[in-house]
């Protein structure tokens, strides 16, 4: 018989938890802050945890020990429907302050996607953006302290380029970007400032 589900416990966690888990205890380790036996006795622990109360102990002594049972927005719901934005041979643009969904979804024929997530909130952990772009375009201006993945993104003869680290950090936004850039082009990168302008 199973046990019945407690609210102390918190939420149930994903693979993709146990996995960032896993990815900050390596970081640990290559920061000296743990031994290698240390790393693997931690790891153990995170990769039999199955709710987020179960993360606690490994971190209890390590910068942001709660960095992955505060945020159970970790993983993207897979329900939650995207945002999608159609710019065909037009150009949209997003700043300042505007509604930043977990999931959103590009689609760009000959036109141009430019999303500015530098002066909103973003309160999910993980972004997930496809594209769809044929010749079109799509620019990602990330705060200083986000972090991006392109590496799903199939480009036959456009390009896909990210100047921001591509590991996930506790703490901070997370952007994956997957899709279809066909002839078109993926950027993501920091906003840069030139006469007192944001570009």
């Amino acid at each position: 018989m199973s046990e019945p589900p407690s609210e102390s416990r918190g939420f149930r966690i994903s693979d993709a938890d146990r996995e960032r888990a896993a990815q900050r205890l390596h970081q640990a380790l290559a920061e000296g802050r743990i031994t290698l036996s240390e790393l693997e006795e931690r790891l153990d622990m995170v990769y039999a945890a199955r709710y987020e109360s179960d993360l606690r102990p490994p971190f209890v002594d390590l910068p942001d020990p709660d960095a992955f049972v505060d945020r159970p927005a970790l993983a993207v719901p897979s329900d939650a429907p995207p945002l999608v934005l159609r710019a065909g041979m037009s150009t949209i643009k997003r700043s300042g302050s505007w509604d930043v969904p977990a999931r959103l979804r590009l689609l760009s024929a000959m036109g141009s996607v430019v999303l500015d997530f530098c002066d909103t909130v973003i309160p999910h952990a993980v972004v997930d953006i496809e594209v769809d772009l044929g010749a079109g375009s799509a620019k990602l201006l990330v705060p200083d302290d986000s972090t991006a993945n392109v590496d799903d993104v199939v480009a036959s003869m456009g390009t896909v380029k990210s100047s921001v680290p591509s590991v996930p950090r506790p703490g901070v936004p997370h952007f994956v970007v997957h899709g279809r850039a066909g002839m078109g082009s993926v950027t993501v990168r920091r906003r840069y400032r030139i006469a007192g302008r944001y570009f």
